[in-house]
């Protein structure tokens, strides 16, 4: 059974998973699709061929599955995919992809989206991301597992953030970020790694002094950072260390932030 307020608004075709709470003053598009367990506090607008995992709440005045700001998108169908066990918190607006991104905004699960962030078209959100509140994220960047984005940030269209980084309050970041990176700073330096986040996940010592070395090597060796991450990646046991290497030398098309 469904619980859902007489003043909500389910267009047709809806589809309302087992065990829902749709709260006063919903609109639910004809293309949404909500798993079980989803709960709709109030005053939510989902819209659009929007997929909501099972459990994720969704609190007043959300709106997700909109349209992209974007002024290329012409209509076309695209997509927003969220994951399970979600909480999007007051005024958050999570839009949906466009054609030439992909087609698809995703959302993985057990991530916390704090009031007033916003997350663009085309962006591929990890596990267990945090977003503080009123932070941005530009259209298709790309935030990897266990991201922790402060507050009043701004993330630029196509960066990629590694899985662990940390970004501090007030932050505008325009370049790659390393996986555990930390960074803080109007403009975004790589100030370290997120040590406390390593420690935290009960990351084990010998990883973590693998990574600190890593980062060494990365700011003070010889040659261009892509040379100094070759030469890692031939001499690291660490599957962290490889972890960064291989982002280093993955696809993009952004530069990184590099050591200071």
């Amino acid at each position: 059974m469904s619980m859902i307020h007489p003043s909500a608004v389910i267009e047709e075709g809806a589809e309302i998973g087992a065990g829902c709470r749709i709260g006063p003053f919903c609109v639910v598009g004809g293309d949404v699709r909500l798993g079980p367990d989803v709960e709709l506090k109030s005053h939510v607008v989902l819209t659009g061929r929007t997929k909501v995992g099972e459990g994720t709440v969704i609190f007043p005045f959300a709106v997700v599955g909109e349209i992209p700001q974007d002024l290329k998108f012409s209509g076309e169908e695209t997509r927003l995919v969220i994951g399970a066990r979600n909480r999007i918190r007051e005024h958050v607006t999570i839009n949906a992809g466009t054609a030439h991104g992909g087609g698809i905004t995703r959302i993985g699960d057990d991530g916390l989206f704090m009031a007033g962030c916003h997350i663009a078209h085309d962006v591929q959100v990890g596990d267990r991301v945090i977003v503080v509140n009123q932070a941005a994220v530009a259209g298709h960047c790309v935030i990897e597992d266990d991201v922790i984005i402060g507050g009043l940030c701004g993330i630029h269209q196509w960066v990629r953030i590694g899985r662990g980084a940390i970004i501090g309050a007030v932050t505008m970041v325009t370049k790659d970020v390393l996986p555990h990176g930390l960074v803080q700073g109007p403009r975004g330096v790589l100030d370290g790694l997120n040590l406390v986040g390593l420690k935290r996940k009960g990351v084990a010592r010998e990883d973590i002094t693998a990574l600190r070395a890593a980062f060494q090597t990365l700011r003070d060796g010889e040659g261009t950072f892509a040379d100094r991450a070759k030469r890692l990646k031939g001499e690291t046991s660490s599957s962290y260390v490889e972890e960064m290497v291989d982002f280093i030398l993955g696809d993009t098309d952004r530069s990184f932030l590099t050591p200071g």
